[in-house]
């Protein structure tokens, strides 16, 4: 999905249809859902150990789901969507 220099290598990226498996994420019968990536803030992601905190954690993706909810997830949490 992404390169070391935080770039996406074309698998992802905005306008995309992924899967998403996030905690937190309530569905009727799975935990996994689906939807199109609508925005990319590799460029605003910290590490949150050097912000002295580890609440509100930044995400790298905001997705629109089918469902109509907006979710923000990060890479280890997306997959191509079949």
């Amino acid at each position: 999905m992404t390169e070391n220099n935080g770039k996406t290598s074309g698998a992802i990226g905005v306008g995309s249809r992924v899967s998403v498996t996030a905690p937190g994420i309530e569905t009727e019968g799975s935990a996994v859902c689906t939807g199109v990536v609508i925005e990319d803030y590799a460029d605003m992601v910290i590490d949150s150990g050097s912000v002295g905190r580890d609440w509100a954690p930044v995400y790298r993706w905001a997705i629109a789901l089918d469902d109509g909810r907006l979710i923000f997830a990060n890479d280890e949490n997306l997959a191509a969507a079949d």
